[in-house]
């Protein structure tokens, strides 16, 4: 069986000389989906002592990020989940202590430290502020990996300079490392480390490694002793084993099913029956199919035979559907619930009476503006529903795009999608960014850098350019120019000014959006759909372009029949 993250766990709390203890902490391991896909979550709240209700901030602040945090998206990031969480749960405080008689003393409010840590798969993510600690123990050594958020105004005086609650913008500290087996991180508040040596607790730990709840208490009773007039609280965490798969194990978990036959029309197949085939490639098959039970129409795709043992594609064929069932959008295509057994590797996914953009554009070789900006926003819409999630397309083209005879937009093929989530966990298998087709591919993907959400907007306006043109913005140099210095010798082309009578301003939105540094395009899409609809005062003070920038061809041979006249009059003197 391949091996799993584990840890073992020590805790200890004593409220110590104080009246109440104000100190909450937890640790949460989920099963499998979720240890996986969110990773283990540790974390440690110290209520300030000056208020009564720090209690209720530090308890409130930890059982809300140990549950919380596992009802996020499996799609989104580590940062973004307990960032989403925390900002809740500090709204929250920020708010009770508003309402509060002293909610002008930020020293009675809803107010606690908070010390977090989310390990997934092989890498830490710690989350911190305030003025409890994180210590990391390796090599026989015990480093600090948390800063001290407390300001000093006399040297026996201090307070907290940031802390949960104590105003309504949530301001914490993040980071993230690779974890190694027999890592052991201790968390301890303020009452802990101000009174008991570093030395101290590193001994105590390596002196009873088999029992750490024992170590937890050690040095709480030590701090004790040793004077502190504060809560005692102690957590120690150890690495026992990091999820390590290799190639071979994984392919053989992708390939548990067996791959379809050949599949012909009127065939019966896994309870569908195959009415024909609507697309091939090296890549996949499509087919169109009724479900014998039901009688839907639906679209089933399988995967290349040839590929069966490329984990990488397998990996990106499975990762399809499993992306499809998180976007729930009307402008994106949808998957098929299957209640039954499928015994084949194969996805289900809605039936779309259309076309592709592709054949629309050659049916409607000179839509009207409006058109165009119907079909655009509603592609932005799918990409956003993508974007929320923390995902990618990255293969944005009209053959990716339908146009169903209700006129709505479906954003289809997910095998190029990056998911932050996903490229988190650690894996063998070598994930190189898929490029999609290379007109409509963002230069920084040519260069080895990585995709945002700017780089499906280059993809979003080519195709909108290509729509009121039918050409290429910058033709297919987008493709050769794959170093900066190619890439910042593109040359816009402008939209021809044809009977459509195409805003000077729309030129503008377009050529900001085709920007080839990503830096200098829209940073979000709504801001790139309001510029296509309403004139940009920046693009409205611009002159229109020379004929010689705008249709070079027409322009030479303007030029050429001038000449042409001035010699045959010289020529009839």
């Amino acid at each position: 069986m391949p091996s799993q993250l584990k840890i073992s766990i020590g805790q200890y709390s004593n409220k110590g000389r104080k009246r109440i203890n104000q100190d909450f902490y937890g640790v949460f391991i989920p099963e499998e989906p979720q240890l996986t896909s969110k990773g283990i979550a540790i974390a440690l709240a110290d209520g300030i002592s000056s208020s009564d209700v720090g209690h209720v901030a530090s308890e409130a602040t930890i059982k809300g990020f140990l549950e919380d945090y596992y009802c996020t998206s499996e799609a989104w990031s580590v940062k973004k989940s307990a960032h989403q969480v925390l900002s809740a749960t500090n709204s929250w405080l920020y708010s009770q202590s508003q309402r509060g008689q002293q909610r002008f003393n930020k020293d009675k409010g809803y107010v606690c430290t908070l010390s977090a840590m989310i390990i997934k798969s092989t890498t830490a993510h710690f989350f911190h502020l305030g003025d409890s600690r994180i210590y990391r123990l390796r090599d026989n050594a015990l480093e600090q990996l948390t800063e001290d958020h407390r300001l000093w105004v006399s040297q026996d005086k201090s307070y907290l300079s940031r802390a949960m609650g104590i105003n309504a913008r949530l301001e914490i500290d993040y980071d993230s490392f690779q974890v190694d087996w027999g890592d052991v991180f201790l968390f301890v508040t303020d009452g802990i480390y101000e009174s008991v040596e570093s030395g101290f607790m590193l001994k105590t730990i390596v002196d009873h490694k088999g029992d750490l709840d024992s170590a937890a208490k050690i040095i709480s009773e030590q701090a004790y002793e040793k004077g502190s007039a504060d809560n005692l609280t102690t957590q120690i965490i150890r690495v026992e084993e990091l999820p390590s798969l290799d190639i071979n194990e994984i392919n053989q978990q992708l390939t548990s099913l067996p791959f379809p036959p050949v599949l012909e029309a009127r065939m019966d197949f896994d309870g569908y029956n195959i009415v024909r085939k609507i697309y091939g490639s090296s890549r996949s098959h499509v087919y169109l199919a009724i479900d014998k039970e039901t009688g839907m129409q639906l679209v089933m795709k399988t995967p290349s035979i040839d590929l069966q043992s490329d984990p990488a594609y397998l990996e990106r064929f499975l990762m399809e559907e499993w992306i499809a069932r998180r976007i729930n959008s009307p402008y994106v295509l949808k998957p098929c619930v299957q209640k039954r057994q499928r015994n084949y590797m194969y996805t289900i996914m809605e039936f779309i009476d259309g076309q592709t953009l592709t054949q629309w554009m050659i049916d409607n070789p000179k839509p009207d503006l409006e058109t165009v900006r119907g079909i655009v926003e509603q592609i932005a819409k799918g990409l956003r529903a993508f974007h929320r999630l923390e995902m990618l397309h990255q293969d944005l083209r009209p053959e990716n795009i339908m146009i169903d005879t209700t006129e709505t937009v479906k954003i289809l093929d997910f095998g190029s999608t990056q998911v932050a989530g996903i490229m988190e966990i650690t894996t063998p298998i070598e994930r190189t960014n898929i490029l999609g087709t290379a007109q409509y591919t963002a230069p920084e993907y040519l260069l080895g850098d990585s995709g945002t959400p700017s780089s499906d907007l280059f993809s979003l306006a080519i195709i909108t350019y290509q729509m009121l043109t039918g050409k290429l913005p910058y033709g297919v140099k987008v493709a050769q120019a794959t170093n900066r210095t190619a890439q910042n010798k593109l040359n816009y082309l402008p939209i021809s000014h044809d009977e459509r009578h195409i805003p000077l301003w729309v030129d503008g939105t377009l050529k900001k959006a085709l920007n080839p540094n990503p830096h200098k395009r829209y940073s979000e899409i709504s801001e790139f759909l309001f510029d296509l609809r309403h004139p940009n005062k920046t693009f409205l003070n611009q002159t229109r372009p020379p004929l010689l920038e705008r249709d070079p061809i027409i322009f030479w041979k303007g030029v050429s029949f001038i000449l042409f006249i001035i010699i045959v009059i010289l020529l009839n003197r």
